[in-house]
């Protein structure tokens, strides 16, 4: 979504380079000064009076850079299929054998990512067929990187069920999650807290983090939650009918549109 604001600014952009543009272009060709100034002014005077060319060369030009965006991302799935769908550290919740398979980018600290746990939640419990695969994204400060910390080293002690419902309740806690309360729910779930604080330092938990930094810079992810389902990047909390509709293209027809 693009605000109002954003889009004057793109126009006025625009219409600044196409205004620069214009006398540039007239110099190469070896027009006189006056020459060059009265091409200036018939470009001014022409957007003043048609403002809407500019709506159209705004649009025309998000057009691109989607596709563009679409065709670059779609080349860093098939490179990235492999880490993407089977990293030992990754959340795999659902079926581990599903026919499809759902990627969620996340934060415990996005809001927007709270907003889709219901809708995750939802999916998992209604499709027996579908495998989730969970990837800690810490974007949003020191604080999530911290939980991330802790949550990928409580998967050395909790499975399963068990680990799904510890993501759920950390994601679904009110206030700023950091890693003091990421701790703290794992005790109160039965833990070893002196186990979890050592395998938070370890190496391996650097090498999780570092891999999907990687992997969420090489797709272009800007922010969470960012889904993959088959040949597509959906980004943000679009709700659960649209996710299931791509589940079940991709289960069709193995595209996210058939």
């Amino acid at each position: 979504m693009r605000f109002p604001f954003f889009r004057s600014c793109q126009a006025a952009l625009i219409a600044g380079a196409l205004l620069l543009g214009a006398p540039a272009m007239a110099q190469k060709s070896e027009f006189s000064d006056q020459q060059r100034q009265a091409i200036g002014e018939i470009v001014r005077d022409y957007l003043l009076k048609n403002p809407e060319v500019l709506q159209e060369v705004i649009a025309e030009l998000e057009k691109r850079q989607a596709e563009t965006q679409r065709v670059a991302q779609a080349s860093a799935l098939k490179e990235t299929r492999e880490p993407l769908l089977n990293a030992p550290h990754s959340m795999v919740v659902g079926n581990p054998s599903g026919d499809v398979t759902l990627v969620e980018f996340f934060d415990y600290n996005c809001g927007y990512c709270k907003q889709a746990l219901g809708d995750l939640q939802t999916l998992v419990k209604s499709d027996p067929k579908l495998r989730v695969v969970l990837k800690d994204f810490p974007v949003l400060g020191p604080d999530s990187v911290e939980a991330s910390r802790v949550s990928l080293a409580v998967k050395n002690q909790l499975h399963g069920e068990k680990l799904f419902d510890y993501h759920t309740k950390l994601l679904g806690t009110r206030g700023r999650v950091n890693g003091e309360r990421a701790i703290a729910l794992a005790k109160d779930m039965g833990v070893d807290v002196a186990r979890l604080q050592k395998d938070m330092g370890g190496a391996d938990i650097r090498t999780a983090l570092q891999e999907n930094a990687a992997l969420g810079d090489k797709l272009g992810l800007t922010g969470t939650p960012a889904f993959i389902i088959g040949d597509v990047v959906v980004p943000g909390a679009v709700g659960l009918e649209p996710l299931k509709q791509v589940v079940g293209n991709v289960r069709q027809c193995g595209k996210a549109s058939c």
